[in-house]
């Protein structure tokens, strides 16, 4: 008696941790697998990780998945990444040398000198994103600088999906939803940037042919199946980046949504019809590939929760929950104490790695719980500046916010969010966000759905809870914004004008300075 195909498996190749999980139709998980990726700094302080440890890690992934569920209830498979992380490969695809990842902030020189060659405004208009050392077209112009024969020697560079699409299937395939994020595409055109590529002597040859997500871009060779225990010729799907694919996951498609990942960072996403450009955000191509997110990144989010309780307050793991409960009992605006959560630099809307986090207006009186507060509060405040430029330079809102990530399981956290933001905040139950998100477009590449807009209805995880704002306390957060956006303007410069140039330096060199989803610990 033949078994039937009622799973698609979503692989999220995260930095640190490969994660395979199989969906049914209804979004429920069947069964996962999962396997560390080594991560960490070098001696010089950059992050750099073997290509082959990304294999290694999806096959071990893989491998416990289909241990778990009969190889024959698979459909489809698709990948979500870590993105922005770039490989330089030889003529057979074999690293050339290590992939320089998304966070490592060596290119910042190399960003600001290419900016300056091309035009900022034109980088800007074409890739969608700010100039920037987090994006591959810096870390390129960085080894045309650094590493010129390295970079000679190179015949394809591939983004992790590339990477794991050509050793699952044998063919050097990714998703439009992969390739733009490298800051080498032209998010109008949905194609390669000739002329980008050009300035640092590369080409679009080079890299992986871009064919939107859903679409079967190969099926599992012989040698594939056998490292993975998965059946051979299951075919291999078009996904996404993570930060797409973890909004496709929460149901990105339903009008007037938007997705906010409290985690070590905090992302958020809107999605947008048209082409929009702005300083407000980085423009991604959606998860479903027909549209764009308008994407806001705050390096710090609940690493900032880590830093206070753990090397602040010397505490345990228990000592959150009950600062969160003290912390709940101190009004709005924390008795006078305000935070700016720069502490690893600020991508959107200032885009300046030299920024660093303050702690304002602190008195004898105030303690811990206010210090609490004051956190929640200031990444809340730093949300509600960003969306509401979006809201000016896009002329984009939403109506109601979806939250996920580890920050979204805090009450507290929702209900000041909800305040400050005056919009409902929902909680998602979507167990791992991009996986489901890449599971999503692996499901319609199988043909279960009709396409995305009802694979992400079918398939989203339910709203377990939500908090509207409080009408009172929301006024008490309006005044308090503007207080609070008047920080940064007074205190720019600062960490240089202390004259404390080698910290600095070390800061700007190393990968935790730079990075919207660093689980490095901040300098």
């Amino acid at each position: 008696m033949s078994v039937a195909a009622d799973s698609v498996i979503g692989l999220d190749c995260s930095t640190t941790t490969v994660k395979a999980l199989a969906f049914d139709r209804d979004g429920n998980v069947l069964a996962a697998g999962r396997a560390p990726v080594p991560f960490g700094p070098d001696a010089d302080g950059r992050f750099e990780q073997n290509p082959e440890e990304w294999w290694h890690a999806c096959c071990n992934a893989l491998a416990e998945l289909a241990s778990k569920l009969p190889c024959a209830r698979h459909a489809a498979m698709a990948v979500a990444n870590q993105r922005e992380t770039i490989a330089p490969l030889d003529a057979a695809f074999r690293p050339v040398r290590k992939a320089i990842l998304w966070l490592d902030g060596r290119a910042s020189g190399d960003a600001k000198a290419l900016a300056d060659r091309l035009g900022a405004d034109h980088l800007h208009r074409v890739t969608g994103k700010v100039p920037d050392p987090n994006p591959a077209l810096y870390k390129l112009a960085w080894m045309r600088r650094a590493e010129p024969d390295l970079l000679d020697a190179s015949r394809y560079f591939a983004e992790v999906h590339a990477y794991l699409v050509h050793r699952l299937t044998g063919r050097f395939a990714t998703s439009t939803a992969c390739a733009d994020p490298l800051g080498v595409f032209d998010l109008a055109a949905k194609d390669y940037a000739a002329d980008l590529l050009g300035a640092i002597g590369l080409s679009p040859g080079q890299f992986a042919p871009a064919f939107p997500p859903g679409s079967v871009l190969g099926h599992l060779t012989d040698a594939a199946a056998r490292a993975t225990g998965l059946p051979p010729s299951l075919p291999v799907v078009a996904g996404a980046g993570d930060g797409q694919a973890a909004g496709l996951g929460v149901n990105l498609m339903k009008p007037g949504r938007a997705y906010l990942n409290l985690g070590t960072a905090v992302v958020s996403g809107l999605r947008s019809e048209r082409y929009r450009v702005g300083r407000a955000f980085r423009t991604m191509i959606s998860a479903d590939g027909d549209a764009y997110v308008l994407e806001t990144s705050l390096r710090s989010g609940t690493l900032l929760c880590d830093w206070l309780v753990r090397d602040i307050f010397g505490g345990t793991p228990g000592t959150l929950e009950a600062l969160t409960q003290e912390a709940a009992l101190v009004p709005p605006g924390a008795a006078g104490v305000m935070l700016l959560p720069y502490f690893l630099g600020v991508m959107t809307p200032h885009w300046d790695s030299s920024a660093r986090g303050a702690l304002v207006g602190l008195a004898p009186h105030h303690g811990r719980a206010h210090l609490l507060r004051a956190l929640f509060e200031g990444i809340a405040m730093e949300q509600a500046e960003v969306m509401a430029m979006i809201r000016s330079e896009a002329n984009a809102a939403p109506d109601e916010i979806v939250a996920i990530g580890g920050g979204a399981q805090s009450d507290l956290w929702c209900s000041i969010l909800a305040d400050v933001l005056a919009l409902p905040l929902l909680r998602s139950a979507t167990p791992e966000a991009s996986s489901l998100g890449a599971a999503m477009a692996a499901a319609v590449g199988a043909g279960w759905f009709n396409g995305f807009t009802e694979a992400a209805r079918a398939m989203a995880g339910p709203i377990t809870a939500r908090f509207d704002p409080d009408p009172a306390r929301a006024s008490i957060y309006a005044g308090l914004r503007r207080q609070h956006a008047e920080i940064y303007a007074r205190l720019r410069g600062f960490p240089a004008a202390s004259g404390d140039a080698t910290e600095q330096a070390r800061c700007d060199s190393s990968s935790s300075c730079g990075s919207p989803l660093s689980d490095a610990q901040p300098c």
